[in-house]
């Protein structure tokens, strides 16, 4: 057998030879580009005030989420409750809540309750869903910071059957290593995973960063994030934004369902600081008290639900809604 190419004649074992090359150089695939993270960074900054706290003397608060609900979301809002309480007189009590879940994180100290006492390091989450009330008297002398936040619940979800996830400090996922140490409450990060169950896909964490130590951490894009110093100073992002003590960083957002890539560069003192990351509902709510519904009758139906006293106390949730991990 004989083939003619380029004019010259070329014997059949030559043919096949040259058939293979070019069959194997047809199935050779093209490399594939690797998709670029979206780089994230900081879009606004701001530092929380002191507030007198509902619980009166030794009671100071901070608002550390603020803005519109459309900037937040779902992020209804979040408080820094400092106590610093010195005497026996009785503060807090009894009250309703539904439509949202309270994620709770005591960042140091201890405050003792008649149910649900917490120590450093703990963190819960309460789904108030269809409604609930919950007991958090402090009876006694304390001193703690506490973390509590309402994280709104998909439309779909909102009148859920009420659960309460308590993930003590001693079984929290933690990575410590080069400097860095995370500690992960809700969510995947560092290649860590929490046990947390979740409504809104959403991260929870905390970093403690040596001094000059750098992380660089993966986060959805799509997820709306902040983070808040407790101690030092950390720059970052892509842009390298420094944050102090005691400021409130918001990342930039994306459209994008991929990845994105966040650096963190601790400062010369260290840095000690939470980040809070959660995939927008773009769902639209009404927000009255302790209640956040869709509508104006449902927050009417709620209040007459917990007047009429057909709204039950968290305590008396059937066991499979009481997790402890």
């Amino acid at each position: 057998m004989l083939l003619f190419i380029k004019h010259q004649l070329i014997s059949a074992v030559d043919a096949a030879i040259l058939h293979s090359q070019i069959n194997n150089d047809c199935n050779m695939k093209t490399p594939e580009k690797k998709t670029e993270l979206v780089k994230r960074k900081i879009a606004r900054i701001y530092s929380p005030q002191d507030e007198p706290g509902f619980l009166g003397i030794g009671h100071i608060a901070r608002r550390v989420v603020t803005g519109s609900f459309a900037e937040t979301d779902p992020f209804i809002y979040l408080m820094d409750d400092m106590l610093d309480k010195k005497d026996y007189s009785p503060a807090g009590g009894p009250h309703p809540h539904a439509g949202f879940e309270t994620v709770s994180l005591l960042v140091d100290g201890e405050i003792t309750e008649m149910m649900e006492s917490m120590k450093a390091g703990d963190f819960q989450v309460m789904t108030a869903g269809s409604g609930t009330i919950h007991t958090e008297p402090i009876l006694q002398p304390t001193k703690g910071r506490l973390f509590q936040m309402w994280l709104d619940l998909p439309k779909k979800d909102r009148w859920t059957e009420p659960r309460l996830q308590i993930l003590p400090a001693a079984h929290v996922p933690a990575f410590d290593k080069d400097g860095v140490k995370v500690r992960l409450y809700s969510g995947s990060l560092a290649g860590l995973t929490s046990p947390v169950k979740n409504y809104v896909p959403l991260i929870a964490a905390e970093f403690e960063l040596q001094p000059n130590a750098v992380t660089i951490q993966q986060l959805p894009a799509d997820f709306n994030t902040f983070i808040y110093i407790i101690k030092g100073s950390v720059k970052v992002g892509e842009e390298a934004t420094l944050l102090k003590q005691d400021q409130v960083g918001w990342l930039d957002l994306s459209d994008s369902n991929s990845l994105s890539e966040l650096k963190l560069a601790a400062g010369e003192q260290g840095a000690r600081f939470v980040l809070y990351s959660a995939k927008p509902l773009h769902e639209e709510i009404v927000s009255y008290g302790p209640f956040i519904a869709d509508t104006p009758k449902d927050i009417n139906d709620l209040m007459q639900k917990y007047h009429s006293g057909k709204m039950q106390h968290i305590s008396t949730a059937p066991a499979s809604q009481k997790i402890t991990f």
